[in-house]
């Protein structure tokens, strides 16, 4: 399944969120990431989410499409976040 997640956490927890995410997905933009998982990568991420981030505090969303191919995105300004953003 394609998958974006999208979050507003503190920001003492915004590295810890955005290095879990990105072991799983893509970045893209500030506090957007996406990519394809399978369910059991995806229960992968929730958890480790769970263990960085104050569920009474912040705030994760994610939106989660069958396939890549029904998903049309426009960007229009400056790009940020992909992999030529990767060190």
């Amino acid at each position: 399944m394609y998958v974006i997640l999208v979050y507003d956490v503190a920001v003492e927890r915004v590295a810890k969120v955005l290095k879990v995410g990105r072991k799983y997905l893509t970045w893209v933009q500030n506090s957007v990431l996406e990519g394809e998982l399978t369910w059991a990568q995806l229960e992968k991420l929730l958890g480790e989410l769970r263990h960085v981030m104050d569920e009474e505090e912040d705030s994760v969303l994610i939106y989660m499409l069958r396939t890549e191919r029904w998903l049309e995105r426009r960007e229009l300004g400056r790009r940020k976040g992909g992999p030529e953003w990767l060190v």
